[in-house]
């Protein structure tokens, strides 16, 4: 029996209502149970031969956001919203998929005899490719912003992606690791009024082909 696609729920209205916010609620904290579950929902995100290259630094006190604002061109989300992440991506390791497989086969999802079946493709598509080792590194950490910015929308709370930072003085002043990339800054928190409802889009038609 075919099943009948839905096209209105919570989950796609809390898409076609998310919008990037501008203005916060400079008052209002979230606790850090409140950012570790963002996290946690961020991290089922899918990652290539579940490598899980991601890290998400959570500047949320006074004395980290005055550390991030001036290398993030003093964009006031930085100060206003609760948090704000600095989403690294990490730039493919194919020698840690063993261990990262290792709770699939513990809870039987996958048989032992399957890793090196997932190993050895991922280091021949990686490893000698600088490039494609970095790009897994941005589509990582997009993925889990991604989850994240949903998330967040659906726990009542706005939140606010930016590329607009000096990623070498990002690397330098958090203190990221030779083989992470920060990727995006993402803020979370209380929006306050005056926020702009989701922008009209190009017609799908523009923007697909069908084949």
């Amino acid at each position: 029996m075919k099943k009948e696609i839905t096209m209105s729920n919570a989950v796609i209205e809390c898409i076609l209502s998310r919008s990037a916010a501008k203005y916060y609620d400079p008052a209002a904290a979230l606790s850090d149970e409140q950012i570790r579950e963002l996290v946690r929902i961020g991290t089922s995100a899918p990652t290539s031969f579940h490598l899980q290259n991601w890290r998400f630094i959570a500047v949320r006190t006074p004395e980290a956001k005055a550390r991030l604002s001036p290398i993030a061109w003093n964009q006031p989300a930085v100060k206003d919203a609760a948090v704000t992440f600095i989403v690294c991506g990490q730039l493919v390791e194919t020698s840690v998929i063993p261990e990262r497989l290792a709770p699939l086969v513990e809870a039987g999802v996958m048989p032992a005899t399957m890793v090196p079946e997932w190993e050895i493709p991922a280091r021949n598509l990686y490893m000698a490719y600088p490039q494609r080792r970095r790009d897994e590194a941005v589509r990582t950490a997009t993925f889990g912003a991604a989850a994240m910015i949903y998330a967040a929308r659906s726990m009542g709370l706005g939140s606010t992606p930016m590329i607009g930072f000096d990623d070498e003085a990002v690397h330098r002043e958090f203190g990221l690791a030779a083989d992470e990339v920060p990727v995006l800054l993402l803020s979370v928190g209380v929006e306050r009024a005056g926020n702009w409802a989701q922008k009209p889009r190009r017609p799908v038609a523009e923007v697909l082909d069908l084949v």
